[in-house]
């Protein structure tokens, strides 16, 4: 499990941030993945001690890397590959709060979906009538 030399996109992949390797990579050139403060490429040597800031969706976290792992496996070997700052936990719980205190957009529709009826009262036009002036030609 501690191989001398890890590119950063296999760790990420390794340490469960991303799905797939192939997005770990698109993120780090997307310019998204940083390692000690400097923006990174997905071919980038990662070592032991080296602080990597990524974004997972709209989540910020910041990490310590303690360990140089290149298999992907379960969650909890996953998560022995890194520590995260307190702060980075601190900013997550924050964030998680916020989401939960924000009002559920459904709330704000008073009377809910239009029935069938009222669709039909909308439309501009009386699909029912023909005109006499059309021969149909």
């Amino acid at each position: 499990m501690n191989d001398t030399r890890v590119r950063l996109d296999k760790w990420l992949w390794a340490a469960r941030f991303y799905k797939t390797r192939a997005l770990a990579a698109e993120e780090a050139d997307r310019g998204r993945v940083s390692v000690n403060g400097l923006t990174a490429k997905p071919a980038r040597e990662l070592h032991v001690g080296d602080r990597v800031a990524l974004r997972q969706g709209g989540i910020e976290r910041t990490v310590d890397v303690l360990v140089l792992g290149t298999v992907r496996g379960p969650a909890p070997v996953a998560q022995t590959l890194y520590r995260e700052t307190p702060e980075s936990i601190a900013a997550r719980e924050r964030a998680a709060e916020a989401r939960r205190l924000q009002p559920e957009p459904a709330a704000a529709i008073e009377q809910g979906r239009p029935t069938k009826r009222d669709r039909r009262k909308l439309a501009d036009w009386n699909r029912w009538s023909a005109s006499l002036d059309d021969t149909g030609s």
